[in-house]
């Protein structure tokens, strides 16, 4: 069915170049209609805090937000107007909510969402974790690309980290709206080799499912040794020259996050391919 509807959260100057590589190739491959979606910051004052914020503070504050959203308009503008498809950039304002929660509302409405990696030296305070709140609440998947990648274009060869969950499931088979027929995908297990390969009933089957989309599918289980899955998962990405990791994402719950780290975090902050998540 392929992609359709393509959401590319540009967050920052810095970020929109390359996040911009990423999109427009890819609704290029697809013929997709490009969203680029920048929020603006919303000044909020407390009723609780005794204080005047002068006039001119609004205006110093107003300024900075429109000049840094003419500047990843004139960005997106430069990269898509010589396509054929379909683009359109949308300035849409915080207002008394947070930019993620702007995110994940203009989420629902898109086939796939691209962003960047999360920076918290670059990204507005509001912006911070904004990945994973798409991730979690936006019910679509999304493909986060590390700061300053300049790799292929993505959806030729994937890695898709394979587990018995719903999500892994789900990433498989949103994973399909990305790929055209003759891509390669290796279904990677990472567990220990201690079971006969011959008896992974479900990697099998998800691999000859794949085939039977026109993929060139490769089962393989990889032995962790002392790597977390993240480290499997990017090893295996560089050994096959991938263009893309696909994954499920925060199968367990926050507070198993927080106090036992998780696949998705580290992936999140340490893949050096772009990552397509699925909750």
């Amino acid at each position: 069915m392929g992609l359709k509807t393509i959401l590319v959260c540009l967050t920052t100057t810095q970020h929109a170049e390359t996040l911009l590589k990423v999109a427009v190739p890819l609704a290029r491959k697809h013929g997709a209609h490009l969203i680029g979606l920048h929020t603006l910051e919303a000044l909020l004052v407390y009723p609780g805090i005794a204080m005047h914020i002068p006039d001119t503070a609004f205006a110093s504050f107003n300024a900075s937000q429109k000049l840094a959203a003419e500047a990843i308009k004139t960005t997106f503008e430069k990269h898509t107007a010589v396509e054929d498809f379909t683009s359109e950039f949308r300035l849409v304002r915080a207002e008394a909510v947070s930019a993620s929660e702007r995110m994940v509302e203009s989420a629902r409405a898109a086939d796939i969402v691209i962003m960047s990696r999360p920076d918290q030296d670059g990204e507005r305070y509001d912006q911070r974790h904004a990945q994973q709140h798409v991730i979690r609440d936006s019910g679509r998947p999304v493909i986060v690309v590390p700061l300053d990648y300049d790799g292929p274009d993505i959806g030729d060869n994937i890695v898709l980290g394979w587990s018995d969950t719903k999500e892994a499931a789900r990433a498989a088979h949103d994973m399909l709206n990305v790929t055209l027929p003759g891509a390669a995908v290796t279904v990677t297990r990472v567990r220990r080799q201690t079971q006969d390969a011959l008896k992974d009933y479900s990697g099998i089957d998800l691999t000859e499912i794949l085939s039977r989309h026109a993929l060139k599918t490769t089962l393989e289980t990889r032995d962790p040794m002392s790597d977390s899955i993240a480290e499997v998962l990017n090893k295996t990405a560089f050994e096959k020259g991938a263009d893309l990791i696909v994954s499920g994402a925060f199968g367990h719950s926050k507070a198993y996050d927080i106090v036992r780290g998780a696949t998705s975090h580290a992936l999140l902050r340490d893949a050096k391919f772009p990552v397509l998540f699925s909750n």
